[in-house]
This record gives C-alpha cells, structure tokens and sequence, in this order.
C-alpha cells in the first residue's frame, strides 16, 4: 500500500491538534438554574396586576426553561383564547431564545425564518419574553389579552422586573 505525503501531512495534523488540547471533551454532567414555583406566580401576579391597573383583562403564563407552563393565570373576564395564547407566547420565546416580538421581525414573509410561523405553538406576536437571570435563561412569561402585543409587553415586562432582583443573585 503506498501512502502519499499528503495523507501523511494531514494524518500529522490532525494528531498534532489532537494532542494539543484544542480538542476537548465535555464535561459529563452540568448544572442548571431553574425558577422556582413561587418566582414564577410572583412574576405573573405582577404581570397580570400591571395590566389590570392599565385597565386590561388578560392571561399570563409563566414557562420553565424547558418550556413546561409553570404557572397559568386568567382574569376574570379575559378572553376564552388568551391562556392558550399567553401559553404559547411564552412558550416561543423560551423556545426560540428570542422575545415574541423580535420573532415578529425575523418571520416575515420572504425572510430567512418566515417558516417559523407555520409551526405548531409559534407566536410572532408582541406580549412573548425570555426570562433571564445572573447569566442563565431561566424561562418566559406570556401575557395576552390587551388591546395590541406592545402593551402585552408592558405587561410581561413588569412581571420580569418584579423577580430580577433575586435573579441576578
């Protein structure tokens, strides 16, 4: 069998970066945050208190970062949709990583990711927000049911910010 000086050069190479430390395994386990029940009611009360003082009836749902609705709240005279809705708006900026809104921008038709829209449970609505903390992403909150997604973003953002604190830590 003849071996070529190339394949002798690449099988070099190859060692060389083998042996360097540039290739590294990964660590076998890992740790993750997560929010606890009670964080994501507060930031739901908040959310949903938000909006009732701005005069909206509305749903709120809080998701764990594995998208798994932790906690579910509906005013009494929001809409029959909206927990679904407020659900799966959580549900895709957890998924995606990204607020429902910048969703919105990314998705339209004749974009790179406009096939996002025609996916089960996607929103590409205002009212969708990543929930983040000391580094981590934690989970989202959904809010549905005011007149127009910016001020179902209003609204989440006052739950996000009545839990950052104890986030950061």
């Amino acid at each position: 069998m003849k071996i070529s000086i190339k394949s002798i050069c690449y099988i070099a190479a190859i060692s060389g970066v083998l042996h360097s430390g540039l290739v590294q395994s990964a660590e076998p386990t890992f740790a993750t945050k997560a929010m606890t029940p009670e964080t994501a009611l507060k930031a739901a009360q908040a959310a949903m208190k938000k909006c009732r003082d701005d005069g909206f009836q509305v749903a709120v749902a809080v998701v764990d970062r594995s998208g798994i609705t932790q906690v579910m709240l509906r005013d009494r005279f929001a809409g029959p949709h909206t927990p679904e809705m407020a659900a799966d708006k959580a549900w895709s900026a957890m998924t995606f990583r990204t607020n429902t809104v910048d969703l919105d921008r990314v998705s339209q038709p004749g974009m790179q990711q406009s096939g996002i829209r025609y996916r089960p449970r996607v929103v590409v609505v205002a009212g969708g927000m990543i929930i983040e903390g000391a580094g981590s992403l934690l989970g989202g909150i959904g809010v549905s049911g005011a007149p127009g997604g910016d001020r179902d973003d209003i609204c989440a953002k006052a739950g996000i910010a009545a839990i950052q604190d104890s986030l950061d830590f």
